[in-house]
C-alpha cells in the first residue's frame, strides 16, 4: 500500500509539473482550412454567430508603428475572403470585441469603435501614455477594457471616458469579461479579478507570455501563446498544450465558434488564418 501510495504520489506530481500533459483529454482536429488570401499581418480574430461572419484585426506592418495601414477584414466561415478592406487607416489594430452594433479595435494608442452596420469609424479614443494596446473585453454594462502589454496596465473606458482600472498588470494581453469577473492573461499566468479588483491566479507556468483567451465551458479556456503554443487550461489551473508550432507558425489572438467548439487562429507573420476543432 505505501508503495502504490508513493506512485500515485509522483505521477500526480508529473501531471501537476507538465501542466495536465500526463492524461490529455483534449486535443485540436487537423485544420479544417487555412484562408491565406489577403491577410497582411493578422492578429486577433472574433467570430460573429449571428452573421456567420469572422472579423480579422491586419496590422500590415510592425506591430508598434503607426502608419495607417492596419485595418480589418472579414471572412466568411469557410475561409473565404467577404470583405478584405472593411474597414482601413488603422495603426497596427489588434484586439477585437464587440457589444452591440459596436466593435471595438484596439489600435496601439486608442480604442478606435466601428459601427458594425455601416462599417464606418464612429469614434476613436486616444489613451494618453498609452504604448501597445493589446487586447479588448467588454462588460455587461457596455464599459470597454483595453490592456497595455508595454506599461502592465489596464483600462476602463465608461462612456467615452477612460480610467486605469489597474497597474503592475505584468505583461497584460488577453482579456475576457465572463460571470462579472475579469480574466487577464498576465504574462505566463491567468488571473481572475473580482469587483473589489481583487486578483486570484488561476493558472500559472506558461511556456511562453499568453496572448488570445476564451472561454470554452465549465469554467476551461483555450489559452495562446503568439511564440506558436495552444493550450488547454483546465478550471483546477491545470492544462495541457494542445499545439506547439514554436519557429513554424504564431498563434496570436483567437477566435471562438462555441457551438461548433471551432477555433480560429491568425498566424500573424505567416498571414493567414487557420481553423481547428476542439475535441
Amino acid at each position: 500500500m505505501k508503495a502504490k501510495n508513493v506512485l500515485i504520489s509522483l505521477s500526480v506530481m508529473a501531471a501537476t509539473m507538465l501542466g495536465g500533459n500526463a492524461w490529455a483529454q483534449h486535443q485540436l482536429s487537423a485544420p479544417l482550412w487555412e484562408a491565406k488570401e489577403s491577410l497582411p499581418v493578422p492578429e486577433s480574430v472574433l467570430y460573429k454567430a449571428d452573421t456567420k461572419e469572422l472579423f480579422v484585426s491586419l496590422i500590415d506592418g510592425p506591430g508598434n508603428m503607426k502608419d495607417g495601414k492596419g485595418g480589418v477584414a472579414i471572412l466568411n466561415l469557410d475561409g473565404s475572403v467577404k470583405n478584405a478592406h472593411w474597414v482601413t487607416g488603422l495603426n497596427a489594430p489588434k484586439g477585437l470585441a464587440l457589444y452591440r452594433n459596436t466593435l471595438y479595435i484596439a489600435d496601439l494608442t486608442a480604442v478606435v469603435s466601428v459601427d458594425i452596420r455601416s462599417g464606418k469609424i464612429k469614434d476613436k479614443l486616444e489613451i494618453e501614455g498609452a504604448v501597445f494596446l493589446n487586447d479588448l473585453t467588454v462588460d455587461d454594462q457596455g464599459n470597454v477594457y483595453a490592456s497595455d502589454t508595454r506599461t502592465h496596465k489596464i483600462y476602463k473606458i465608461n462612456n467615452g471616458e477612460y480610467s486605469v482600472f489597474m497597474e503592475n498588470a505584468k505583461g497584460a494581453n488577453g482579456l475576457k469579461w465572463l460571470n462579472n469577473m475579469l480574466y487577464v492573461l498576465a504574462s505566463t499566468e491567468l488571473w481572475q479579478i473580482d469587483a473589489q479588483k481583487q486578483v486570484k491566479v488561476i493558472a500559472k507556468g506558461f511556456e511562453k507570455g499568453g496572448d488570445g483567451l476564451e472561454p470554452v465551458g465549465n469554467g476551461d479556456f483555450i489559452v495562446t501563446c503568439w511564440a506558436g503554443i495552444i493550450y488547454y487550461v483546465n478550471a483546477n489551473g491545470t492544462f495541457e498544450k494542445l499545439l506547439d508550432t514554436q519557429g513554424k507558425m504564431n498563434t496570436a489572438d483567437i477566435g471562438h465558434n462555441a457551438k461548433e467548439r471551432i477555433i480560429y487562429v491568425p498566424t500573424f507573420n505567416q498571414n493567414s488564418v487557420v481553423a481547428y476543432q476542439l475535441k
